[in-house]
């Protein structure tokens, strides 16, 4: 246990270097800050990307899934690769091209004032409360299976989240994904390689899997399957490519650099799917009793089923760099969450509702964002503590249901209005407000009981689940969807000032017109690759001290190959972060 905790200390402490490298690129402007003025790598934006789309729930739900459900589970990880496709052909580049700072910028620019100010004040609140939910989750899990304080462990990870959001902003925040994103690769990658040998290949697994490794159990009707599977398909591609999640391509440097950020999200996407749940699969046939292992967290006791693995199977510290990919799923998502909510507020909300008649400096619009950041991320934390603290379910019930009454209608306008020109100003929030009684009627009025009993059948509680899941999606897209389509029927050009249809004019030629990076970015360029490539070679050095650990010989080469991947890696990014630095030296001397 000594070892796994100093491997996480390892972590934080390279989550802080982080930081501090990339802040004085966050302190020239508040664009710099929300977005790193829009000067980054593909490679780097892919990144923080697929680590958006990643999350705790991988490791833990979803493999608990995968070990009792077989390959289902990676149903909703082929949305997510056809949602990737559908941005690298598409929407990526173009949300690039609105050229704001903020997605809700680009809402007020799409839509106008009205719905700016919306969709502001649906999707902080909304943020936070999901931070607070990924926070706790994650105090939860660590502290029921390593006994570590859960209050500790709250605001451990919550303070490193904000130091990291808060002194390098969307710099920080991007690189960090980056590195995460490598320490994810090495966990699951190695837990695979390991779960195969064990398990005497991929033919031995699928064989000896208890049960029907492509339904699973308690699923009578494949149909069910079929449906949820098309479904998912739909709502994670709605998910990846909407204005709200448009931050992520906002980063790019330019247009090709975001279709390339989409490309490489999607290949991770591709490898990921399978690999993470090789571990799961194999210790269903290794260790069949693996979730009985953490009786403690009672019917999530499944979720365990990862760490178990690694507890059993893998060599000495590979848990500390389990619980470290924990926290990086856990910290992508909330410090990309804290960096897009100060700039909505201050772009959308301080300056022109506040201060609409005060002229800010950059210095001072800066300053106000890393106040809004610091807020942002202590009421995180608070809301964390407060789940906690509860004895019973029955707000974090109640918060999840407004989370869900709200998701997923948000969206529908934010994805359809990206293709769907001519709609009136009303068409926005009047489609979010209309999804929300979709929501409300598909959980308490058309559930999945309902259909049940109308076709006079009985489902298993898995084939309820994924009824409901089918049901939400196809309402969404059918009928919000639908009602968001036919406002179509009500645009009126002359019920637009001319400013709006200006705006909205502006809004489409920016969209339909590609990025050129600005001058000068050659430089920033070779700073990225130089920067990022130390961290990463501190990260693989870390990993080589790993080779000293009292493993078998395996085990110790199971380390020093991962290590030697992460060396190159950092490797190739610092040497192409200086291989034009005697010409830039040439250049001045002839000058």
């Amino acid at each position: 246990m000594s070892i796994d905790i100093l491997v996480i200390t390892g972590y934080f402490v390279l989550m802080v270097v982080i930081s501090l490298a990339f802040k004085k690129m966050a302190s020239q402007s508040a664009s710099d800050y929300f977005r790193g003025g829009g000067r980054m790598l593909w490679w780097m934006v892919g990144a923080t990307a697929f680590m958006t789309q990643f999350s705790a729930w991988t490791f833990t739900g979803a493999a608990g899934k995968a070990f009792t459900d077989g390959f289902a589970v990676t149903f909703v990880f082929f949305g997510n690769i056809l949602g990737y496709m559908a941005s690298w052909w598409w929407f990526s580049q173009r949300f690039r091209q609105m050229r704001v700072d903020t997605p809700t910028e680009g809402v007020r620019a799409r839509f106008g004032k009205g719905n700016e100010q919306f969709f502001t004040w649906a999707i902080i609140p909304l943020s936070i409360l999901n931070g607070g939910v990924w926070l706790n989750g994650l105090a939860i899990f660590v502290g029921a299976v390593f006994g570590y304080d859960m209050a500790t462990t709250i605001w451990v990870t919550g303070i490193s989240v904000l130091l990291i959001s808060m002194l390098s902003g969307a710099w920080g925040v991007v690189a960090s994904d980056f590195v995460q994103t490598l320490v994810v690769a090495v966990i699951s990658v190695a837990c695979a390689i390991v779960a195969l040998v064990a398990v005497g290949g991929p033919t031995n697994m699928l064989e000896q899997f208890p049960g029907d490794f492509m339904m699973g159990p308690d699923m009578n009707y494949g149909l069910l399957l079929v449906g949820s599977f098309i479904f998912f398909l739909v709502k994670q591609m709605q998910s990846i490519n909407n204005m709200q999640d448009s931050y992520r391509f906002l980063n790019a440097k330019d247009s090709g650099n975001a279709r390339k950020a989409a490309l490489l999200a999607m290949g991770l996407m591709v490898v990921g799917t399978i690999i993470w749940f090789i571990p799961p699969w194999a210790a269903a046939v290794l260790l069949p009793d693996a979730a009985a292992s953490h009786s403690e967290l009672g019917n999530k006791a499944s979720d365990a089923v990862y760490l178990v693995f690694a507890e059993k199977m893998m060599p000495a510290g590979t848990v500390g760099l389990l619980v470290a990919g924990l926290f990086a799923a856990t910290m992508s998502s909330m410090d990309s969450a804290l960096c897009r909510n100060s700039g909505i507020f201050v772009r959308s909300f301080w300056s022109p509702i506040v201060c609409r008649n005060k002229v800010r400096s950059e210095k001072q619009l800066l300053r106000t964002s890393q106040i809004v950041t610091v807020v942002n991320g202590i009421l995180v934390i608070l809301i964390a503590q407060l789940f906690a603290q509860l004895k019973g379910l029955s707000l974090f019930e109640l918060m999840m249901r407004v989370a869900t009454l709200l998701q997923s209608p948000i969206l529908v306008p934010l994805f359809f209005g990206m293709f769907i020109r001519k709609t009136p100003r009303w068409a926005a929030w009047s489609t979010v407000c209309f999804g929300m009684v979709v929501s409300w009627l598909v959980m308490n009025v058309f559930t999945a009981q309902w259909c049940a009993d109308l076709f006079g059948i009985t489902l298993t509680a898995r084939e309820r689940s994924e009824l409901t899941t089918t049901l939400t999606v196809a309402a969404h897209l059918v009928l919000t969807g639908g009602f968001f389509a036919l406002t179509a029927l009500f645009y009126k050009e002359s019920s637009l000032t001319q400013e709006e249809k200006e705006n909205v004019d502006t809004f489409f030629k920016n969209v339909d017109t590609p990025v050129v990076a600005a001058e000068g970015q050659d430089e920033f360029d070779r700073l990225q690759r130089s920067k990022l490539g130390r961290i990463t070679l501190m990260m693989g050095t870390g990993l080589l001290l790993m080779v000293l650990l009292p493993n078998p010989l395996w085990g110790r080469m199971l380390f020093l190959g991962c290590a030697l991947a992460v060396l190159l890696v950092g490797y190739l990014l610092k040497r192409s972060g200086e291989v034009q630095q005697p010409v830039e030296q040439l250049k001045k001397q002839l000058s």
